[in-house]
């Protein structure tokens, strides 16, 4: 009898996309951050995707020092895999959104695998009021700016980063994003098993037509063979549906209030956890067992929780 096919369900709680005045859901505070990642892995999140905020107003930061509480206080409650943001937000230097991956040395961190368009204007239309003046200049500002990641910016972090035994999910928005992967597989920057995140529903990358995943997967597959392992991110109501067409398909699966505010039309999700019940409720029905925190270290062959710089212990000292 075949073994059952185990299925890594990332959650992504809190990001830099969404803004606090979209959602009072919206972790904002390294408490509020934690407990969202917790109640995620509790409900059977392998890896939860970590981004920090300024607790005064919400806005992204990579300070390094926004991060400590909050991996100290889910390092104490969970071993899920900690997914640092190299991201951090389209406006930030490369310096400033490596900060904490440097500092902390994560067992996985998230890469995206090209520049692009990172169009999040259109939130103007649907989102009138906002709480800070940050907010709207945010979103007006991705009108005319581009997300950059160069071919030497991603050379650097494969290079500093994974000298501190970091591995990477590869964010792929587009097609392109998939050959820039396998040129620096090639080179033998970037070594497998590869994690490619396909994302798909945001403006300025591939679309979210289930035709747009069945051509993603199938470069994916001849680009990179078995050295492989695919995960699917699908933005605002696309999540559930793709996720789901793509575990069909032999995926994985992420979920979390950074890429999607809903639980369904018209219902904002009220936590993290509850869309990963929700995927994972799928998931099972369609007789797929979720991996472990441990089972997504060994598919992925991470180099494990005691290589990190940010155990529990080590952070309170």
């Amino acid at each position: 009898m075949a073994k059952p096919r185990k299925v890594i369900i990332t959650c992504a709680v809190t990001g830099a996309i969404h803004t606090p005045s979209m959602s009072r859901f919206l972790p904002i505070t390294a408490e509020e951050v934690a407990s969202a990642a917790i109640g995620a892995a509790n409900a059977g999140a392998a890896i939860v995707h970590l981004h920090a905020r300024d607790p005064k107003c919400g806005r992204p930061t990579q300070d390094p020092a926004m991060f400590t509480e909050l991996l100290q206080r889910i390092t104490s409650a969970t071993d899920a895999v900690i997914n640092i943001t190299t991201g951090g937000n389209p406006q930030m230097s490369i310096e400033e959104r490596l900060r904490p991956v440097q500092t902390f040395a994560p067992e996985l961190a998230s890469l995206n695998m090209g520049s692009m368009n990172f169009g999040l204007y259109p939130m103007l239309e649907r989102f009138r009021e906002f709480q800070h003046p940050w907010e709207p200049e945010m979103l007006e500002n991705s009108r005319c700016s581009v997300f950059r990641n160069t071919f030497a910016d991603i050379e650097y972090i494969l290079v500093h980063c994974g000298a501190q035994g970091t591995r990477f999910e590869f964010e792929c928005y587009d097609i392109s994003h998939l050959y820039n992967l396998a040129h620096f597989a090639d080179r033998q920057l970037a070594k497998p098993p590869f994690l490619i995140q396909s994302v798909f529903g945001l403006l300025g990358g591939i679309g979210a037509h289930p035709e747009d995943l069945m051509h993603m997967k199938r470069t994916a597959d001849r680009l990179f063979g078995e050295d492989h392992q695919w995960s699917i991110l699908g933005a605002g109501r696309n999540q559930i549906p793709l996720a789901t067409m793509g575990a069909t398909q032999g995926s994985h699966v992420r979920v979390g209030l950074e890429d999607s505010l809903w639980i369904g039309p018209g219902r904002l999700a009220e936590s993290n956890a509850q869309q990963v019940e929700k995927i994972r409720t799928i998931l099972e029905a369609l007789s797929l067992e979720i991996a472990t925190p441990q089972e997504a270290r060994e598919l992925l062959q991470l180099k494990g929780s005691a290589e990190v710089n940010f155990q529990a212990d080590a952070i309170a000292q």
